[in-house]
């Protein structure tokens, strides 16, 4: 306990002094991003190879069965079989994909994508009407929930590609390229743009009179969706470089820099009617301040890919963040809170994995694009509250909540909880530090 003490006490002084030179006059210089990474990089290397990685390459692999096991418990200990939920599934072969990608593991993690991989095409995958089912149980035999939801088909579409980037394999991008015609052919809405998103096993019709299995009615089109197509196709385009997949980013990055956008608001929203009429009755009219952040990030790197330059966005990215930052942020201890209604502090405070790890890459994106310091700011002490409160180095993994109180809670590994935002967070700031060390 007082080993444990002293190390909380010396990375709090130690991040305590890089915060002080970056702050500065408002802007860094490179000299500051030197030391930032320098002090970072080895941390988030280990936390990702050590803490993240190796708990999901550990436990999760089903070799009986096919695809993954994702159901542990607070110490992540094994909770017994359980579904499998085409997001999750789809998720966890993107990580062993993109670790592989990265450097981070080589045939190791290619194996273990592959079995996730075969898991989607053989057990998951609607051979007859295409698409994914939404779940199944762990053999992959009963289908449990055989209706599409582009949510889900989002994420099949985002594995698939990275799979095929860390491969090579020129039937993984064949596949990508058949499941982006089935759903240009059933969900593209020609008329008012984005996707209609749930559908019945066939691609007929969702009965409006049920609710979808992303909660609300079926007709609705939501923000997060539409985040998470945004971010498939941009690494569908990366992987096959087809117009048709360009065009289709463009208009994802128009919804996602729009369409969601309440603009005396200066945050997003997630429901809308199929014509983009925002949805704001109830307990709609609140923000989201990872889905917030983490639009801000997704969007550069569309942009990216899509050859667009990100400057005539820059308005909009200091807006969303603001937001987050003036009503979410927890400028005593640092992180996020999960949301709270129109122009009020947050209500809802407890601080979620996900959130956190959007934030880091955000604010790390942000700074990278202004050199204004209070995003290096942010990253530093939500880099700092997630290494004391969030990583269990004893168990692996990251809680998936720490409450107002600071108690962590929640499962390591659910059918919503895979390694998916943690691990991208991790691999995606060590690319940008690692660009400033010195």
């Amino acid at each position: 306990m007082v080993k444990k003490r002293l190390k909380d006490i010396q990375l709090f002084l130690v991040s305590s002094l890089v915060v002080l030179f970056a702050v500065g006059a408002g802007r860094c210089t490179a000299q500051d991003r030197a030391a930032v990474a320098n002090t970072y990089t080895p941390r988030f290397e280990k936390i990702l190879k050590e803490n993240i990685a190796s708990f999901w390459y550990d436990k999760s692999i089903d070799r009986v069965n096919g695809g993954y096991t994702i159901n542990f418990g607070p110490k992540g200990e094994p909770k017994g079989e359980s579904t499998k939920m085409i997001v999750t599934q789809a998720r966890t072969v993107w990580l062993f994909s993109r670790l592989a990608r990265a450097g981070y593991g080589n045939k190791e993690y290619i194996e273990a994508a592959d079995v996730g991989y075969r898991f989607l095409k053989e057990k998951m995958w609607d051979a007859e009407h295409g698409g994914f089912y939404w779940e199944v149980d762990a053999t992959g035999d009963k289908k449990l929930k055989p209706r599409k939801h582009l949510y889900g088909q989002s994420f099949g579409l985002y594995a698939i590609s990275e799979f095929y980037l860390a491969t090579q394999r020129p039937d993984a991008l064949e596949f990508a390229i058949r499941f982006f015609n089935v759903l240009e052919a059933k969900s593209h809405d020609d008329t008012y743009g984005g996707y209609i998103e749930f559908f019945n096993e066939d691609w007929t019709p969702a009965p409006a009179s049920g609710g979808s299995y992303m909660g609300g009615g079926a007709g609705l089109k939501l923000m997060n969706t539409h985040l998470h197509l945004l971010e498939a196709m941009t690494t569908f385009y990366r992987a096959s470089r087809l117009p048709p997949a360009r065009e289709r980013l463009l208009e994802l990055i128009n919804i996602e820099s729009n369409a969601v956008v309440r603009k005396g608001l200066g945050a997003c929203t997630d429901k809308y009617a199929r014509d983009w009429t925002p949805m704001l009755e109830g307990d709609l009219a609140r923000v989201s301040y990872g889905h917030d952040i983490e639009n801000v990030w997704l969007l550069m790197d569309a942009c990216e890919a899509a050859g667009v330059s990100n400057h005539p966005f820059g308005d909009l990215y200091g807006a969303l963040f603001d937001y987050s930052l003036k009503y979410g942020y927890d400028q005593a201890n640092g992180g996020f809170y999960d949301s709270g209604p129109f122009n009020r502090p947050a209500d809802r405070r407890g601080k979620v994995w996900w959130v956190q790890s959007e934030a880091i890459v955000s604010a790390l994106y942000m700074h990278r694009m202004t050199q204004d310091a209070k995003y290096l700011t942010i990253f530093q002490k939500t880099s700092d509250f997630i290494e004391k409160n969030m990583v269990d180095w004893e168990n692996g993994e990251w809680h998936g909540t720490i409450t107002p109180e600071g108690r962590p809670q929640g499962d390591k590994a659910n059918t919503w909880k895979a390694g998916y935002h943690n691990g991208r967070a991790m691999i995606e700031c060590l690319d940008i530090l690692k660009q400033w060390k010195n």
